[in-house]
This record gives C-alpha cells, sequence and structure tokens, in this order.
C-alpha cells in the first residue's frame, strides 16, 4: 500500500485595493485618472502553497493565487480562474518583485490581471511602499502579453496587513513551524535587499 503524506503548506488572504482606470495603460497613470474619475479596483487574493520545502528551493518562489476581483465598471466578484504568485523572484537589475497574475472570468470574456510589487534597494527608507504597493495591468486576454485595457495602483493598508497575518493558516503535516518557515523566509529575505542601505547610512552618519 502508498502511504499518502501530505507536504507542509501554508495559505493567506490578502486584499489590495486602490484607483484603477480603463482609460490608461500605465499605472501610475491610472491611479491618477481613477482618484478624479472615483473607480477603485479591489484584489481579494487567496495564496495557497502546496509544498512549503518546494516553494522556498524554487527561483521564482511560486504559490497558486485565487479570489476574486472587485471592479465596479466590470463587475464585482469577478471570479479567479487560475492564478500564479511570485514571492521575491528576480526582477529588473539587482531587485526582487512580487508577482499576482488572475486570469478572470468576465461573461463569455477572460480578461487578465497582472500586478508587481517592485522591492528593490533605493536611496531612503522606502521598504513599506515597496511591499505594500502593486502596479497593475489589465488585459483583454488571457496572459499580460495581451493589449492593456486598464492600469492602476493598489495598496495594502496597515489594517489589511494586520488582516492578512491573521490568515496564515498551515496545510498538511508541517503544522505551526511552516509558518514560522515563511516568516524566516520573508523577513530574511528583506534584510538582504534593504540592510545595504541601513549600512550606508550608518556609514555616512
Amino acid at each position: 500500500m502508498n502511504r499518502i503524506t501530505m507536504a507542509p503548506g501554508l495559505t493567506f488572504e490578502e486584499t489590495m485595493s486602490g484607483h484603477f482606470s480603463l482609460d490608461s495603460q500605465m499605472p501610475e497613470r491610472g491611479e491618477r485618472l481613477g482618484h478624479r474619475e472615483g473607480t477603485e479596483l479591489a484584489l481579494h487574493a487567496k495564496i495557497q502553497i502546496d509544498d512549503m520545502n518546494a516553494f522556498l528551493a524554487d527561483e521564482h518562489h511560486h504559490g497558486k493565487l485565487g479570489g476574486v476581483v472587485d471592479f465596479a465598471p466590470l463587475g464585482l466578484g469577478l471570479v479567479i480562474l487560475e492564478g500564479d504568485f511570485q514571492l521575491f523572484s528576480q526582477g529588473p537589475g539587482a531587485g526582487r518583485q512580487m508577482v499576482y497574475d488572475a486570469l478572470l472570468e468576465y461573461g463569455h470574456r477572460r480578461l487578465f490581471l497582472h500586478g508587481v510589487k517592485r522591492v528593490h534597494d533605493d536611496p531612503g527608507p522606502d521598504l513599506w511602499r515597496d511591499t505594500t504597493t502593486l502596479y497593475t495591468t489589465l488585459h483583454e486576454g488571457v496572459s499580460d502579453t495581451a493589449d492593456i485595457i486598464g492600469a492602476g495602483v493598489l495598496h495594502l493598508g496597515v489594517a489589511e496587513l494586520m488582516a492578512m497575518l491573521g490568515t496564515l493558516t498551515p496545510s498538511g503535516r508541517g503544522g505551526l513551524a511552516t509558518v514560522a518557515d515563511f516568516g524566516r523566509f520573508f523577513f530574511g529575505e528583506l534584510w538582504h535587499l534593504y540592510a545595504p542601505w541601513v549600512i550606508r547610512r550608518e556609514s555616512d552618519a
């Protein structure tokens, strides 16, 4: 008889929202237009990591992304049919990025939401901004190579961050140790990315 063992996994939920416009292809401009128009988009993400050991070993640190998207001009509760999450994957240059990709169901159409958090060592204490700001585009199609039909910037506020931490739930056989492994990886990566700026600042003081 084959013994089935469940790998240590983790799930958590994260809600980000911000101004978004169908009249822009650039996130920053879409944020300004959305603010003027009074239109916001909210991503209610559910992240699922099936195997924490494989997640940590993977250079892109992939997880599954589910949940729904609310955007009044298109509708509320747009279901994420399938999605991909990357935590601290390699970005442009020496930077890292967090990527949120979601294929959405919109009537008989398929739309693709692509969001990136740009995490890198800039001059200045920008850690909070980098890890809570999602530059987002909406595409008419099934990937981020399709035509852009909207753009904006989503944010994770303090209340939403605290709510997210409360949803961290281990699965499989790892128990709370899996949550600790995820925390060590997350904060360890932040230290490697931002410690050089802290050291330079102290050296220049």
